[in-house]
This record gives structure tokens, sequence and C-alpha cells, in this order.
């Protein structure tokens, strides 16, 4: 019996697939089994089609087409093509599928077509080493070329795919890889790449000096940051620039990126701009944290992993789903349980939030009446909890006056101190950067000198700073050192991040 291998999803991993078939005399019938999803189920219409098209016969026999193992559920149509090259070589017993992966959908005419669901698949079987060699349709090989030490083979249709499998010279069919077109740095032998096209540039904010500092660090770092001020004062403006002054991505995070927006049925995108969602304020818990009872999907934080995930309006959020975010603000990771299945996620993102001071906004404006009593602000600022609040490393009050326009950085400006805090950070041999680093991490690398020591002990007893307090203020005093080009902590960086904090 003859085996070509493909593979599944299981939630957003890939489990390796044994595609066998069997022809057996009786009345004709095409069954496929295998606890297969309606997707896979209407691929005996397609094969059939593509196969008639193209010239072959179908056999007139019984045939019973198996997805191994059977207990695992299986969906998607990028099964037709090893389905159909099973019944073309349903009488040749020398062929030889060899140790290559086949994926694709099958039009009527025999075309091979690509899936989302492809992308996902291979990457993640080939960061378990289960592949190396794949036979994709020529849409396919593109998205793939970016995957390290993988052999891709295209074709476009069932016709080149026959030929492909009879013939000895298969590199007639190897897809040529090409290289990611952007800037690069190379950090103890390791390759990063970023992009200096700004979409969205700094410029185009008018003062706010304070606000564009703590987003440089907040970008430089990997830290939560949360501004407070009047509608208009540029909350949203600064937050939509920061994907684009965010650190250099080395080619792991990158495909890690294409992968998140393949599963969310995106456009594949290979370039090192990190990812930005922004949930509306009326969106619900399981859109924020992913949920389903048999098929889990994923939430907002998921598809942040390695971005920013920005809520505006942030007293306007449920509170369930402020509280439900200590967990992946604290661990950098949720676990979604249900009935069905259980699925971790990584949720290393930046959380970034913009609030207006009061129900009305007018409260800090220096034009504006308030309208709100005190009952009303109180029960405004009720909705944040200290320990959700405790989470974020950087509190920002802004201003609604526009008299330090004079200084108008750009996102060039920003970004260059950026990537030369990622250099220092990479090059002390930090696997994570300062936002995200262990308690043992911030002991070998938050290093204070003896004035800034006395000073934080003191900051400790007259704010009553908790344990995480002190080591969110330690983490962006850091990032501030690394913007400064300073070995150690000093006196001026450790004052500057506890001025970040939320009094």
């Amino acid at each position: 019996m003859k085996i070509i291998k493909s593979a599944s999803l299981d939630s957003i991993e890939a489990i390796a697939i044994d595609v066998e078939s069997t022809f057996t005399k009786g009345l004709p019938t095409f069954t496929i089994v295998g606890m297969i999803s309606t997707s896979i189920s209407e691929s005996k219409d397609r094969v059939k089609s593509a196969l008639l098209t193209n010239g072959f016969k179908f056999p007139p026999l019984k045939i019973t087409v198996n997805l191994s193992p059977s207990e695992i559920a299986k969906k998607g149509t990028h099964f037709d093509l090893a389905i159909a090259l099973q019944i073309a070589f349903y009488d040749d017993k020398k062929v030889n599928f060899s140790d290559i992966f086949v994926f694709g959908e099958l039009a009527l005419d025999g075309n091979i077509k690509d899936t989302n669901s492809i992308f996902p698949i291979i990457l993640s079987l080939s960061k378990k080493d289960s592949i190396n060699k794949v036979l994709v349709s020529s849409q396919t090989a593109q998205k793939l070329a970016n995957i390290p030490n993988l052999k891709i083979y295209c074709v476009n249709n069932l016709s080149e795919a026959i030929e492909f499998i009879k013939t000895d010279k298969k590199e007639n069919y190897l897809y040529e890889k090409k290289k990611l077109e952007y800037k690069t740095l190379i950090i103890n032998d390791e390759q990063y790449f970023y992009d200096t096209n700004y979409l969205e540039d700094f410029k185009d904010v008018i003062g706010q000096d304070m606000a564009k500092y703590a987003a440089m660090i907040c970008a430089a770092g990997n830290h939560n940051l949360i501004m407070e001020g009047s509608p208009g004062c540029g909350k949203s403006m600064i937050s939509k620039r920061l994907q684009y002054i965010m650190p250099p991505m080395n080619l792991e995070e990158i495909l890690e990126k294409a992968k998140l927006l393949a599963l969310d049925f995106k456009e594949v995108d290979f370039s090192p701009i990190r990812a930005f969602r922004s949930p509306h304020h009326s969106s619900t818990k399981s859109s924020i944290f992913g949920g389903g009872s048999s098929n889990a999907k994923m939430g907002e934080i998921a598809l942040s992993n390695g971005g920013i995930l920005f809520f505006d309006e942030l007293p306007h959020f449920s509170k369930s789903i402020l509280e439900a975010l200590r967990e992946p603000l604290e661990d950098n990771k949720i676990l979604i349980s249900r009935v069905n299945n259980k699925i971790l996620y990584e949720t290393k993102f930046i959380f970034v939030a913009a609030m207006n001071p009061c129900p009305c906004g007018n409260l800090l404006s220096s034009v504006k009446e308030c309208r709100c009593n005190e009952i009303e602000i109180q029960r405004y600022k009720n909705r944040l909890s200290e320990p959700f609040l405790d989470r974020v490393d950087l509190y920002l009050v802004m201003n609604d006056s526009f008299k330090d326009n004079k200084n108008k950085v750009s996102s060039k400006e920003l970004h260059e101190n950026i990537i030369k805090a990622f250099i220092k950070q990479k090059q002390r041999g930090q696997k994570e950067l300062n936002g995200k680093l262990s308690d043992e991490e911030i002991k070998k690398y938050c290093i204070l000198d003896e004035e800034s020591l006395n000073i934080l002990e003191k900051a400790r007893f007259n704010y009553q700073l908790s344990f995480r307090s002190i080591n969110k203020v330690l983490k962006v005093a850091r990032t501030i050192a690394d913007l400064n080009d300073n070995e150690i902590i000093t006196k001026n960086d450790l004052l500057q991040s506890l001025n970040f904090r939320r009094r």
C-alpha cells in the first residue's frame, strides 16, 4: 500500500497525516474516512472532476481513502492533491512517493490552489524538524520560500504533479528561494531585519515631547504603556506610530507573524513591521482571549504576539476583560481550557492603552470645563483595579498644550535610538528585551550603583511599591540606561523610571 504524507492543524500546531488508499472489486464507490470534516468530504467531487478533465479514467472500483491516524480530527481542503495522486497511481506498483509532503486544493479543471492553512502547517512541521521536502502550488511556494532548511517543489496543476512523481529529474521543479530585501543587523551570529519606511511618522505629532520619549522607551524595551489625557491630545496618534519604530525582528519572529496572519485568514506578510491589533471596547471576552467549544479560535491577544495590543478608551472595556488580562501581561502566555481541548498561546505583546481622565474627558483640559462630579470621576477611575495597573510599566499623563511644538522629532530619529538600545540588549546575551525579563534576569542585568540603590529603597518606602512594581521600575530604568548608553543604571536613569510610575 502506497502512502503519501500530508498534515493537518490541531489548534495552532500541525500533526503529520498519512494518506493511504485501497482499491477493491465491488460496486464503484469513493469513500474518505479518518474523522474528517465537511471540507475534506467534499474533496471527492473536486478530485473526481480534476482527474476526468485532465484525461484520467476514474477506476470503476471500490475506493477507500484513509487519513491516518484516524482518532485525530482533520480539516482543510489541502488534502485534495494527495488524494488525487493516490487515485492517479492506483495501478502503478513501481511509483514511490518517498518522503515528500503533498499539499494543495484542486480546482475542478485540475489547477492547484493555495489555502490559508498550508503555510502555518508547514512552518509548524519545520520547527519540529518533521519535514524537509514539500510539493505545493507555485502560489504557496512563494510563501514558503523564507522557511529555512526546506526543499520546495512547485507545480501548477494536477498533470504537472503527476509528471513530477514520475520523473527522476525532480530538480527541474525546485523553487528558487529569495532573500528578504530589508535592512539587516547581525548580532551574535544572528540576523535581524528592520524597515525604514514609516507609513505614519512621529513628526506629525505636534508637541508631546514627554509622550514621544515614553513611546521610545516603550518600543526599545517592550514595556506596557498607558497614556491618560484629554481627547485630541495625541494618544491614538502616538500608539498607531509605535509599530513602525519597534525593534528589528529575526527570521523566526517574521515567520511567526506570518503564521498568525494566515491563521487569521489575512494576506501573509513577511515585512519586519510588527503586528498591531486594536479591538473595539465592545468586543466580547472570547474575541479578545480566544475560545470555542470544539474548534478553539485565537483571540486578539494571541494574534498580537510579538507586536502591539492597543486598547483605546481603556475604562470602557468590561471589567472581566481587564482583569483577565492580568495573567497574559504577567506570564506572557495564556492557557485556554475547554471540554474538548486545551491550548497554550504565547502573549509576548506590548500592551498600549489610551484613556480620558474623566467621563467627559475635560478634567485635564486647559480650555474646556469638566462637567463631571467627584463621584463620577471616582467611579470612572475605579474601573481599573490596582492589580491591573501594577502590571503597567509606563503611566503617562499628557497635557493638551502644544507650546512645545518646535521640537519635531521624526520616527527615523526615534527608531535609530531604539535600534542602538536593541543592540546593547542583545550583546549582553539577553534572549528577551528588558520589559520581558524574568526575576533571575533582572538580578543579572539590572545592576544599580550605590546611590541608585539608596534612592530605590526610599522610593519603595515612600510610594509603598510592591515587589512587582520594583521590578517594573528596574526594567524601565535598564531601558533608559541603554538609551543613554550607560553600562549600569545610574541615578538619573532610575529617577526617570520612577517618574513614569502611577502615583
